[in-house]
């Protein structure tokens, strides 16, 4: 299957008042598992490579890793560089086979955002890849607050710069272990009826699978980030193996373990916004 852009994705997926999973990858076992959901659910997935990943293992492995799983699936798959700050980053990111970048300029005043994030655009966009922009300020549980983001600013970011994608701040936090956030779905429309490209809301573990549902139903929002939810998975299945058998230690098989509940939960995910 080619590997998509997120332009394509989103579009179709708003066309289809269904919104995109951006699955937060660490590992090789989180793409193995996050592809296997999308084929058993015939749905497109982005595979996002965020800084904490990229903290770890370098971006020119991590491309490579994401074209061969995505050109082995039977389903789209966008190969998504996750909050990336600076050029140099995004430049790597694109020469590394990535088909989507995003540039997060959302904590610099407007001005500056407009300015970068047209810049990435205009880069990426030569090498046919494309962009996810940011406005608003999404903070993070027991860290950074979040600001939220004003419908005219996001207009004009999106206008001037000619994004494919923006992540905006309506009640959404990263890192939150419970979906309790609170949505302020009326901001969210208002900044819709704004802008012509897709809406991205980032911290989606934290936002109820009925939101999830709704905004996506109402062709509001394409495209949620889901880390910590799946991350929990993770956690858990990995503790319950090692309780069961203190034996065990060999990482092949510990990891195997893990695949079909992280597989499970990710087609959740995917289903849900259908």
């Amino acid at each position: 299957m080619t590997i998509a852009s997120l332009a394509t994705i989103l579009n179709q997926a708003r066309q289809n008042n269904q919104a995109i999973a951006g699955l937060v990858v660490l590992g090789w076992e989180d793409i193995t598992a996050f592809i296997a959901a999308a084929e058993a659910e015939n749905m497109p997935v982005i595979l996002q490579a965020g800084p904490g990943c990229r903290a770890h293992t370098p971006l020119p492995v991590l491309g490579a890793m994401f074209r061969y799983a995505a050109e082995r699936a039977s389903v789209p798959i966008v190969c998504h560089l996750d909050h990336g700050y600076e050029i140099q980053e995004i430049e790597e990111a694109i020469q590394s086979g990535f088909s989507s970048v995003m540039i997060d300029g959302s904590k610099k005043p407007l001005s500056q955002n407009i300015e970068i994030t047209g810049h990435v655009v205009s880069i990426a966009h030569r090498a046919g890849v494309s962009v996810e922009g940011e406005i608003g300020i999404v903070g993070y549980t027991d860290g950074l607050s979040s600001q939220g983001t004003e419908p005219d600013e996001a207009a004009r970011l999106a206008r001037e710069t000619g994004v494919d994608a923006l992540a905006i701040s309506a009640g959404n936090t990263h890192l939150q272990t419970q979906a309790s956030a609170i949505i302020d779905e009326v901001l969210v429309e208002k900044i819709a009826q704004r802008i012509e490209c897709p809406i991205v809301l980032h911290g989606g573990s934290g936002i109820p699978h009925s939101v999830r549902r709704r905004l996506a139903r109402k062709g509001l929002v394409s495209k949620f980030n889901i880390g910590t939810e799946l991350r929990q998975v993770f956690g858990s299945t990995l503790r319950k193996t090692l309780d069961e058998d203190p034996n065990i230690f060999d990482r092949l098989t510990i990891l195997k373990t893990l695949q079909a509940p992280l597989c499970d939960a990710t087609r959740h995910i995917i289903a849900n916004l259908k």
